[in-house]
């Protein structure tokens, strides 16, 4: 068996180094391709390396199932599909190699010589460096256009993010295929262009340099610094716990050397940081559940300076033009675990941020203030985009159209959609129905989970009265109105779940696939926390399936399987693989004629005589009887004034006591418990 995507077959894998972060990328790749029956190789020429890389993966599956993480029987293949061994001619054949190796230029050149010949003739050669730029890294390979960086972050099975970072002569196509791989085995990737240290590590590494000159100057010790930076920065650790925690004293004192000529010269290895890293020493840390004290002078001393650190280095690199401002923020998030840059930002102000920096530059000679900081302070906050747009298709070719494949993409939450979201992809759908190369789009969420998880329940809090339901009702229905009459056909590429605004959202697409097996591929659960749908969901799924089938899902906050979405007519087909390249083909074969889909109803629907009984259980019965007045009302009434209908209808219920009953039940609980509903 084996894993294909885009065209390229991945039958088997070889890592390469067993030391502090092969094993945990090799049992991420058996966790994830095990279903495909994808070997993983780790070699490493020290037996040691190999026999402790072994145990720790071993240890770590057997962790998994004592969680109840991993069954015995996936645990028991993942045993068998991982494999530590010294026999380089056990990499022959891989379809991907992964070094995992020494952080030394000279020692991964001469791997990747051997590496070349030793793997499939097309294989996709990565290394897992966390500094080098691929064009130094590469450099002997004969064939570039098949190798690029491919950065994990500690730990590497858990950590989400990983960083592609494609040389100059890497192939577009494999930068591309290495995206859609990660994002499709459950990672979350980001693109970097290739720039000594990429976008991550330099903030990292940073914070942690800002936070040892702060110890260097005896304004306070690392157990105080570390604790100050959690609660300002929202840290799971502090700086030199994290350092400790990592290993990466050495690679950080490599690292901050070269910053210093290739970033700013701010950057530098203090005397305290070669001390520690020669004598292979670790930094002083608080140990769990100890209390350190802080007094509040020094606690906004330490802040202030880490903030000044953190706003610059972040805007350093939005200016050097190696990322985009949301896969910065997004990997920041993500990979640091921390609150991410620009969010802050915002959050403190801009101008009061830019004030950080200056002072911080004043401060510490060589640290440079970024012109787009200037810049952004005089206008005002950041703009986060969690909406993506990419175009897809020769621009000159007219006769076939370029599609604008639009992804959502907050996945720490599912995407699931706030207003912000809402706003975002208004002005995305309003500048792809004015752009006249676009014949079509492709509306998909971003990962292996979720198209949309439904709304944010943040969003849903912050509705006090009746009259911010409806309001907020109506600019989500603006949005998805916007979609419905782009006078451009939008399908909408299901990559996983989607429930309540997310099922509103599909719905309003011109047509709809998914990718094959999703077990809750539509779902309608607003009853259960004591609303009713507010983007058209009462009103536009009794126009695409059978009414009854919709009355009975709405009624009782039920969801759908792909297979019975495909049956109900609701999805045009399930796709096994390369769902995004099916989407595009439709997009453009409706747009062009070659396929007709049947438009929603616009007219009034008929209701049957006879609806059938729906058990309410632990339900509101006053949400129900909102609920029911809108979708019977809204089938006598033409579209759009049923959708209008609906607003009114969700503000209605957001002045009910169940619905704060509802919520409060699901902050709580999450729904796995009902909510104790009083009826009014």
């Amino acid at each position: 068996m084996s894993f294909s995507m885009l065209g390229r077959r991945i039958s088997k894998i070889a890592v390469i180094g067993s030391g502090q972060i092969g094993p945990d990328i090799a049992l991420y790749f058996a966790k994830v391709l095990t279903p495909h029956d994808v070997p993983v190789i780790v070699t490493d020429i020290a037996p040691a390396a190999l026999e402790a890389g072994a145990a720790r993966a071993r240890k770590k599956i057997d962790k998994g199932v004592e969680t109840g993480a991993f069954k015995p029987a996936d645990a028991d293949a993942m045993r068998r599909h991982l494999r530590f061994t010294s026999d380089p001619r056990d990499v022959e054949g891989a379809d991907l190699v992964v070094e995992a190796a020494t952080e030394r230029a000279d020692v991964k050149q001469g791997l990747f010589e051997k590496l070349e010949s030793q793997a499939a003739p097309d294989a996709v050669l990565a290394s897992n460096s966390s500094h080098l730029e691929p064009e130094t890294i590469f450099e002997r390979v004969r064939r570039k256009d098949r190798a690029l960086v491919i950065h994990y972050f500690f730990p590497a099975e858990r950590n989400p993010l990983v960083e592609i970072v494609p040389g100059r002569d890497t192939s577009p196509g494999l930068a591309s295929f290495c995206m859609a791989f990660y994002e499709a085995i459950g990672k979350v990737p980001i693109q970097v262009k290739s720039r000594y240290g990429y976008a991550i590590d330099p903030i990292f590494e940073g914070l942690f340099l800002a936070a040892l000159l702060l110890a260097d100057e005896g304004l306070a010790t690392p157990k105080q610094i570390d604790a100050v930076a959690q609660k300002t920065l929202s840290l799971g650790v502090g700086p030199f716990t994290a350092m400790n925690l990592t290993g990466g004293n050495p690679i950080t004192q490599v690292g901050l050397t070269h910053y210093h000529d290739k970033i700013m010269p701010w950057f530098r290895s203090p005397k305290s940081l070669d001390d520690l890293a020669a004598r292979k020493g670790s930094w002083p840390a608080a140990a769990k559940g100890e209390s350190v004290d802080v007094d509040e002078t020094t606690a906004e001393a330490i802040s202030r300076r880490l903030l000044g650190a953190y706003f610059g280095l972040a805007a350093e690199i939005l200016q050097s033009g190696i990322v985009s401002a949301g896969d910065l923020e997004l990997g920041v998030e993500l990979g640091l675990v921390m609150t991410p840059p620009l969010r802050l930002m915002n959050e403190t102000g801009v101008a009061r941020s830019l004030q950080l920096v200056q002072s911080y530059a004043r401060e510490h000679p060589g640290f440079r203030v970024a012109p787009i900081l200037q810049e952004q302070a005089s206008r005002g906050t950041w703009k986060i985009p969690a909406v993506f747009r990419r175009d897809e298709g020769d621009p000159l070719d007219s006769a076939r159209g370029r599609v604008a494949v639009v992804t959502i993409k907050r996945p720490r939450v599912l995407n699931a959609l706030n207003l912000e979201l809402y706003r975002q992809l208004r002005e995305t759908f309003d500048d792809i129905a004015r752009d006249p190369r676009i014949a079509a789009a492709v509306l998909t969420g971003f990962g292996d989970k979720a198209f949309v998880s439904g709304a944010d329940i943040s969003m849903l809090a912050s509705i006090r009265s009746a009259a911010d339901g409806e309001a907020a009702s109506r600019l989500s229905l603006g949005t998805l109105d916007r979609i419905e009459n782009l006078g451009k056909p939008v399908v909408c590429a299901l990559n996983g779940l989607s429930l309540g605004g997310g099922s509103e959202l599909a719905y309003a697409c011109t047509a709809r696939i998914a990718r094959r097996g999703i077990p809750t591929l539509f779902g309608q659960p607003e009853v259960k926390l004591g609303i009713i749908p507010g983007a058209g969901g009462s009103i536009r799924l009794p126009r695409l399936i059978d009414f009854a089938t919709a009355w009975k899902l709405l009624r009782a906050g039920g969801t759908l399987t792909g297979a019975e979405a495909l049956r109900l007519g609701l999805i045009r087909e399930e796709v096994a693989d390369d769902l995004i390249g099916r989407a595009i083909d439709l997009a453009r074969q409706i747009a062009s004629g070659q396929t007709k889909v049947e438009p929603i109803r616009r007219d009034p629907v008929e209701i049957p005589a006879e609806l059938p009984e729906v058990d309410l259980g632990h339900l509101s019965r006053k949400v129900d009887e909102i609920l029911r007045s809108a979708i019977l009302e809204g089938a006598r009434l033409p579209l759009e004034h049923a959708l209008r209908l609906e607003s009114a209808k969700f503000g209605e219920v957001c002045g009910t006591e169940d619905m704060r009953i509802g919520l409060e039940n699901f902050l709580k609980t999450n729904l796995k418990e009902p909510a104790q509903f009083v009826h009014r």
